[in-house]
């Protein structure tokens, strides 16, 4: 296993670099000032669509597809310390480079399991930019960790497909950009497979009887740079059978296909995340002083920065191993690494930004850093893209079929 940056993947890394520090991190500040002033709190900032415009003209644009038809074409090794610089500031970066979720997940299934004319009316306009989109799983009622739980009904009528469900902490949802959701539901309840009993429909956002009912916060934060979370109904739903994903009974494997990726992905953003706290408790430290000293010079700050930096190599190393796996032996040959770091990632790396918040005192937690929202958005990856304990379960039986 080779982990050095090849020439294309360095190139990409200095002009993303220089993309971040001359337009990135200066449009914070004023992504946030303008959104106080507009009229929806899910309205785009102009600043941000500067910032696509910008990235379109540098050529640092979907990057994270692989397939060159539709994206740069780059490996997920080469991808990897690209999404890991967009993490250090995740409510914009990924955002300016139409690499964020939920778009990203959406894209990728629809250019691997829809048909033409699926693609033709969404996947392309995903791909400029033009739209934004929703996936809609997860539900208020089951333990959505088990995907087989899953009430939302998708049933076949003359030439079309009703929907009825409810669903929440759909990622996208609110922004009034999102045109498209991609639903997850039962087209056969009774059916004796429990992972055959699933399908994925797409249901265009201005069908009558979808209705977003409220946005959900997340630790209190409203989480912009997915354009939001919101539970949305499906009342009696109607919409051309053409706009099933691929065949009845197929939900389930095209969900497992679609969060693989998103899940290292998620890591990769993570570590960027982590360095960027790591970066601000390090000027923290050097420019505080506590008790006749800089906090720099105090011992248990000295450990905290220590030990972050061990952390973030460690885990860096893995993701990048599982990474090249993904591109040597696909999805399922990486199966444990997936789990592995996405158990391991969000778990060290709220740790790290808890102790930054921790250096900054008062400051940590208010909204003149950006650590607290850093640490809300890392904790909710525990959760999000199934839950570590489920994660460690699976993995644990897959290490326990070796002994029996």
């Amino acid at each position: 296993m080779d982990f050095a940056y090849d020439a294309r993947t360095e190139e990409l890394r200095e002009r993303l670099l220089a993309f971040m520090d001359e337009h990135v991190y200066p449009a914070e500040r004023t992504a946030e000032e303008q959104r106080a002033l507009l009229g929806s709190p899910w309205d785009t900032p102009a600043v941000v669509e500067e910032l696509k415009a910008e990235a379109k003209r540098q050529g640092l644009w979907n990057l994270f597809l692989p397939d060159a038809e539709y994206g740069a074409g780059l490996t997920n090794l080469q991808y990897a310390p690209l999404a890991e610089i967009t993490g250090r500031s995740p409510q914009l970066a990924p955002t300016a480079l139409n690499c964020a979720a939920p778009d990203t997940g959406n894209m990728e299934l629809l250019a691997q399991f829809g048909d033409e004319a699926q693609k033709k009316q969404w996947l392309e306009p995903l791909l400029t930019g033009e739209i934004r989109s929703a996936f809609a799983m997860t539900e208020p009622e089951v333990a959505s960790s088990d995907a087989t739980n899953i009430e939302t009904r998708i049933r076949r009528d003359g030439d079309g497909y009703v929907v009825d469900g409810r669903k929440w902490y759909i990622s996208g949802a609110m922004n009034p950009d999102c045109r498209i959701f991609i639903v997850m539901g039962k087209t056969d309840p009774d059916g004796t497979d429990p992972r055959r009993q699933q399908s994925m429909i797409l249901v265009p956002r201005d069908t009558p009887g979808v209705e977003v009912r409220r946005a959900m916060q997340v630790y209190g934060y409203e989480d912009h740079s997915h354009g939001g979370h919101a539970e949305v109904v499906f009342d009696d739903v109607r919409v051309p059978a053409s706009h099933l994903i691929g065949e009845e009974g197929g939900g389930f494997a095209i969900a497992q296909a679609r969060l693989g990726p998103g899940r290292i992905h998620h890591c990769m953003r993570l570590i960027g995340m982590a360095e960027r706290a790591v970066e601000l408790m390090c000027r923290r430290a050097v420019s505080r002083t506590a008790f006749g000293k800089t906090l720099a010079q105090q011992g248990v700050v000295q450990n905290w920065i220590a030990d972050a930096r061990v952390q973030i190599e460690q885990l860096r190393l893995l993701v990048l191993k599982t990474a090249w796996l993904m591109d040597t032996v696909g999805n399922r040959g990486a199966h444990t690494e997936i789990q592995a770091i996405k158990i391991a990632t969000p778990r060290a790396v709220v740790d790290i930004i808890d102790k930054a918040v921790q250096a900054h005192g008062a400051g940590g937690v208010s909204q003149d850093f950006p650590l607290a929202e850093l640490w809300a958005s890392a904790r909710t990856l525990k959760l999000a893209d199934g839950p570590d304990e489920v994660h460690q379960r699976s993995l644990a039986r897959r290490e326990l079929k070796k002994y029996l």
